[in-house]
């Protein structure tokens, strides 16, 4: 009873409130139905983290969760399996029936080199890259550039928390954003989709041209390249249908779930309630914000020279967010003119968009580390 007492003494206010977070991300997970995979561990762990611990004989609870950290996230194998996954569910086809729409996905990348320069103002370069990069919107690779470049930092679980919280809330952030931008008369542009057949040669191909030419091009990101260009490869190859399948749902929710479980460790009152982590949240925000932003005004740039106009919104599905983004811009169509689809093209850009920011994650490491 004496230990027990001595526990609950050791409880102070920063505990409580790493409670009601844990219980927020719950909540989102739960009755918002946002990355549920990934949040519910996360929000359960950060419970777990955050109860006081006194003894010095006894193993600490949660010293399982470092394991698991120490032998997925340390080591990055955690994200790059989960490209497998990623992978395995992307369609190129509608990238490859029209490839002009790769434009938009490194379009919609401006954000993060934007965000870099403005974090450069209150963190050390490897801090401020790392942070730049959530505004891709893309929570695996965030989590391997942190941990590249800041390994075993206190701002790791900041980053990762706003990865992939501004992914969830991808339907609330984006479609004020691309109002604000576009006029009603440009969100009701018509863009036809004339389906184009794609051979299956192309399909076998394309993954392994992406990789060799990223590879060249930016050594750093050779490895995240090659585990989401081998899961699409997995998809379209035809032989490995029983594993694609596999890759798509039993291999990335279980990855993503024990990756919430892992992070979970970053969520200590004592690392995570500091001033510089509402700074990151906010950084964050303003990188995802200037992502979506990127890409509306560049399809609103091209439009100055186009006889056959864009419609802007489809730019804003650029960022790495596959395939909520492209299915929100898709519904903001179709709410302006129900005769309105914009889905291939939206769901084409967004693709291009998950190419784009692994891309950028690499070009980020290739700047920090050489």
């Amino acid at each position: 009873m004496e230990f027990l007492y001595e526990t609950v003494q050791q409880l102070t206010w920063q505990h409580l409130v790493m409670y009601a977070i844990g219980g927020l991300l719950i909540y989102l997970a739960v009755a918002r139905d946002m990355e549920p995979t990934l949040l519910l561990p996360l929000g359960f762990g950060t419970l777990l983290v955050n109860i006081p611990w006194v003894s010095e004989t006894l193993p600490s609870p949660y010293e399982a969760l470092t394991t698991l950290y120490n032998a997925g996230i340390a080591n990055e194998l955690f994200p790059l399996l989960l490209f497998i996954g990623i992978g395995a569910m992307i369609d190129f086809g509608p990238l490859l029936s029209n490839p002009k729409l790769m434009l938009f996905g490194a379009a919609a990348q401006f954000g993060i080199f934007f965000t870099f320069c403005t974090a450069s103002m209150f963190f050390d370069e490897l801090s401020a890259a790392s942070i730049a990069v959530i505004g891709a919107a893309d929570g695996p690779t965030s989590i391997f550039v942190a941990q590249t470049l800041v390994p075993g930092s206190d701002i790791l679980g900041a980053i990762v928390v706003a990865a992939y919280s501004y992914m969830a809330l991808v339907p609330i952030i984006q479609p004020p954003i691309i109002k604000l931008l576009t006029t009603r008369k440009e969100r009701l542009i018509r863009m036809p989709y004339q389906e184009k057949q794609v051979s299956k040669r192309t399909r076998i191909l394309f993954p392994i041209f992406i990789f060799l030419l990223t590879a060249l091009v930016a050594p750093s990101a050779a490895s995240l390249v090659f585990f989401l260009m081998f899961g699409n490869l997995i998809r379209e190859c035809g032989v490995l249908n029983a594993l694609s399948e596999t890759a798509q749902k039993v291999l990335a929710n279980l990855v993503t779930l024990v990756l919430g479980i892992s992070i979970a460790t970053q969520m200590q009152a004592d690392r995570f309630l500091a001033p510089q982590t509402l700074l990151i949240l906010g950084l964050g925000l303003f990188a995802f914000i200037f992502d979506t932003a990127g890409g509306v005004l560049f399809a609103k740039f091209l439009n100055l020279f186009l006889k056959k106009k864009i419609n802007p919104m489809i730019g804003a599905a650029g960022i790495s967010a596959f395939p909520m983004s492209g299915r929100i811009v898709h519904k903001m169509g179709l709410k302006e003119d129900p005769q309105n689809f914009l889905l291939m093209h939206s769901i084409g850009v967004n693709v291009s968009g998950q190419i784009a920011s692994v891309i950028a994650g690499g070009v980020i490491l290739s700047l920090m580390l050489h």
